[in-house]
């Protein structure tokens, strides 16, 4: 594995130039078909500068070079939004890009996939300590099968389901099939987030790991580890060592530790994260340090749509604690359990007992969504418009947070440590 990374010390752009140049020439990979398997725009991280060093490293080396994005099962990207995400007009990926393409992982078309193989229920049942046993089928995107080298390139953070973001990741569920998403989605939200976010190992990633190595191309990793813009950690090679490499230091960069819970916090969310789905983080990373009883403001004017892809079943089942699902198992155990993952991780901790449901804490949603469609899926409502950021600002000693860039920092508490 070559790479670096400190809390203290930011990568240069030459830094960053050197550790993608030694790592993929200690690949091997001239003469080979390659595909770059990177993140969306929901995902942090320098991704025009690591596709220009990537570009800079194999240009010329390799018999193709191309890019998938694993979209997982968020909304395909656009043309204008897919030049944005990699930092490059059309007369440059026109000219100096003109051999590269670059894909949507189609994950709603049924032929997109090829089967890998089944995680047997035995198998299952022992990755996830008991908590499910199925067979699950292990299906992918085929296209993976089509080249010499699979390359995955993407930032690690603590991660609601799988404990930290990256690396076998990026194939399941970033390009892998329904089956493997659901389970594994569900797996997580039984375990809950409050439980699973921010551990290195979890379940959820031993499933993940077991069902990448099924893959029959050769992988390699460049995991990224960054604090808003700031890239401080790069680490290229084998694909466990440099994702623990990277998991390691995000444990130290991306976690904040707080010294009380507080009965309010304010999840300002960036633009990047376009519905409730993917802004649902601004929950997630900051469950851990709300105080009982109190609440979570997501608050995100430019948001207009719960959920782009599955918005029409959260409509339906709504958002509810864990146990609202498994005690009516019966009731719920056919609709999308990847849906019902997100469900119980927005609502976050709580009881269902004689039909009353007591979430540990209270979510609000200060969106462009509209009132009666906010409250019919469960969840608190408040105007943005009501909301001044000021009014929020340095009131930690009364029990109240202000997040104004939400959703990749995860805050604990340190009498958890």
């Amino acid at each position: 594995m070559i790479g670096k990374g400190d809390m203290r010390t930011i990568l240069t752009e030459d830094d960053a130039r050197e550790i993608i140049a030694r790592g993929l020439a200690d690949a091997r990979l001239e003469g080979q078909r390659v595909l770059v398997i990177i993140p969306d725009s929901t995902r942090s991280g320098p991704m025009p500068l690591m596709f220009r060093l990537i570009h800079e490293a194999l240009n010329g080396r390799v018999k193709a070079l191309d890019f998938l994005i694993a979209l997982g099962t968020h909304q395909p990207m656009t043309r204008e939004a897919i030049l944005k995400h990699l930092g490059v007009t059309e007369a440059e990926i026109a000219g100096i890009y003109g051999d590269v393409r670059v894909f949507n992982h189609e994950w709603m078309k049924p032929e997109t996939f090829a089967q890998l193989g089944v995680i047997t229920a035995e198998e299952l049942a022992e990755l996830s300590n008991d908590l499910l046993r199925m067979d699950v089928p292990v299906t992918i995107n085929r296209m993976v099968l089509d080249y010499d080298r699979l390359v995955v390139c993407g930032p690690v953070f603590p991660h609601e389901v799988a404990g930290f973001s990256g690396g076998t990741k990026y194939f399941f569920p970033g390009i892998g099939g329904s089956e493997i998403i659901h389970v594994s989605h569900w797996l997580g939200a039984v375990i809950t987030s409050y439980e699973i976010i921010g551990v290195k190992e979890t379940p959820v990633r031993a499933m993940i790991d077991r069902a990448a190595a099924m893959i029959p191309t050769p992988t390699l990793l460049i995991a990224e580890v960054v604090q808003g813009d700031a890239l401080h950690g790069l680490y290229v090679g084998e694909m466990r060592p440099t994702w623990e490499a990277a998991v390691d230091l995000s444990a130290q960069l991306n976690i904040i530790w707080m010294d009380r819970p507080y009965k309010q916090i304010l999840s300002v969310m960036p633009e990047m994260y376009d519905d409730i789905w993917t802004a649902a983080k601004g929950m997630y990373k900051l469950e851990p340090v709300a105080a009982d009883g109190g609440e979570v403001i997501i608050y995100a004017p430019h948001i207009t749509e719960i959920s782009y892809t599955h918005g029409a079943i959260l409509d339906e089942i709504g958002y509810h604690v864990r146990d609202y699902f498994l005690k009516q198992w019966d009731k719920f155990k056919d609709y999308p359990w990847g849906v019902l993952a997100h469900s119980t991780h927005l609502k976050g901790m709580g009881t269902y007992e004689n039909g009353v449901e007591r979430p540990r804490v209270t979510v609000t949603l200060a969106t462009g969504i509209p009132e009666e469609r906010v409250r019919r899926v469960n969840l608190n409502y408040r105007d943005p418009a009501t909301i001044d950021l000021t009014d929020f600002t340095n009131r930690e000693d009364e029990g109240i947070l202000l997040v104004p860039h939400a959703g990749e920092m995860l805050y604990r508490l340190k009498r958890e440590a």
